[in-house]
């Protein structure tokens, strides 16, 4: 029996996901390439868009984070000026590559528990006409917290700029409306909302935007634009491409649809969350967002203030019961994550709650 994954992604998939995966093909297979097209299709319907829309889809292989650089380092020009919105780990990552990558890049930076005031982002917009792009993460996976990819976007758009959001982990599960905020690039991966396995990323791009960014990537393999060239002319990937975890998702779209799609999907990881957070407050766990900007992806727990709480010992204790939290990452507060996302219901929210309260007895940790 497989372990309970309480995480962001990697996640629990489902039987007929796995089962996708059975099978070999050649990357250059008509078969194949059917299938890339039949995905690049689907995901712009999951966005709720069409291609008569002005948008397009590449997927990248990788992991989320590769999506992310081939979106950082070929959407921005050599002369161009990123403005960052960060309140995290993955919005440092944007940074950390925009400095390797040589970009202009100024930052509004926040705790990890404050979404980013819109009035900053428009103070900035309007003193500095320099800037080109803004880039902000949707679910900021260190916390949970959601952004206001809504307020920003409407900003972006005022100010005449490039957006760029990383909904990595709520592409799938939170409705986000591309075409109202207006947003240029949107980056998500497999192994997240729509419940596939790791192995590429993929880039909802605005074709306008995305046919100015010929010759401006930084790198070979992460060249965004030179892929989106060659998957519009036969739906190849220029590189070895991850097939099973293709076909994988392909099943995993299937499944989104059969659910009923995102609002279905949300429904459920909200109703695990809700329960979630019932059953914890009952154990005395405390949580480090404020409910208002807690989003119903992934939740961070303050570790228990008593000299009994270990969180080697807790993890440890909690993967005997083959139940698998997720460390914490924040800069300045001992915490561990617990997701809700993936192929997990109530019953498993339940289970995971029993075993933390065992746990909890058996170290002897008291609220």
């Amino acid at each position: 029996m497989d372990n309970k994954l309480f995480t962001p992604g990697p996640l629990n998939t489902k039987l007929s996901v796995k089962e996708a995966m059975l099978h070999d093909m050649g990357s250059r297979d008509k078969e194949f390439l059917e299938v890339v097209k039949e995905i690049r299709s689907e995901l712009l319907v999951i966005a709720g868009l069409t291609p008569d829309d002005g948008y397009d889809t590449v997927l990248m292989q990788g992991s989320g984070t590769f999506g992310v650089e081939s979106v950082i380092s070929t959407a921005i020009p050599s002369d161009g000026h990123l403005l960052l919105i960060t309140n995290g780990a993955y919005g440092d990552r944007i940074r950390q590559m925009a400095e390797i990558y040589g970009i202009k890049t100024s930052t509004l930076s926040y705790r990890e528990n404050i979404v980013p005031p819109t009035q900053d982002v428009k103070l900035a917009l309007k003193t500095d006409k320099t800037i080109t792009h803004v880039a902000i993460v949707h679910c900021e996976t260190t916390t949970g917290i959601f952004n206001d990819i809504e307020g920003v976007g409407m900003l972006a758009r005022k100010y005449n700029k490039v957006y760029i959001v990383d909904a990595m982990s709520s592409f799938g599960a939170v409705p986000i409306d591309l075409k109202a905020l207006d947003i240029d690039f949107l980056i998500s991966s497999s192994n997240k909302c729509i419940e596939g396995v790791p192995g590429f990323s993929f880039v909802i791009c605005k074709t306008n935007t995305l046919e100015t960014c010929m010759g401006q990537a930084r790198t070979v393999s992460l060249d965004l634009y030179s892929q989106w060239i060659d998957m519009q002319k036969n739906n190849q990937f220029r590189f070895t491409p991850p097939i099973q975890s293709v076909l994988a998702f392909r099943k995993a779209i299937e499944e989104l649809q059969a659910e009923g799609g995102i609002g279905k999907r949300s429904e459920r990881y909200q109703q695990n969350y809700r329960r979630l957070i019932e059953g914890t407050e009952a154990i005395g766990l405390k949580t480090y967002l404020d409910k208002k900007d807690q989003g119903y992806i992934i939740t961070s727990f303050l570790f228990p203030e008593h000299p009994n709480f270990d969180f080697t010992r807790f993890y440890e204790s909690l993967h005997q019961r083959r139940q698998v939290i997720y460390q914490g990452k924040l800069s300045d507060t001992n915490c561990f994550r617990i997701g809700n996302i993936g192929q997990l219901f109530i019953e498993d929210i339940d289970r995971l709650l029993i075993a933390i309260q065992e746990v909890i007895v058996e170290m002897d940790v008291r609220f």
